[in-house]
């Protein structure tokens, strides 16, 4: 029983220290790259936001849509109101 328990331990540390060492290799070579696909991504879409370049002396004309609300003075009447003490 105490000849398992040596076995556990030995093969518990081993492991852990084994992965503490893989893990100090592979993690910065894993978080490099997610960071150039996350650099790759952003760049993407950056570059698809851009208008594409026009020629010279084209015009073009980008109409915005202008708010068709307009206040209105026949909606209601305000009503004033006043705390009423208890």
């Amino acid at each position: 029983m105490f000849v398992g328990l040596i076995k556990f331990l030995f093969w518990f540390f081993f492991i852990s220290y084994l992965l503490k060492i893989l893990a100090r290799i592979f993690a910065p070579l894993l978080m490099k790259r997610f960071t150039n696909k996350m650099q790759e991504r952003f760049q993407q879409q950056y570059q698809n936001s851009q208008n594409p370049p026009q020629e010279e002396g084209k015009v073009t004309l980008e109409k915005t849509n202008t708010s068709t609300k307009t206040k209105s003075d026949d909606v209601g009447d305000y009503v004033d109101f006043e705390e009423v003490e208890e």
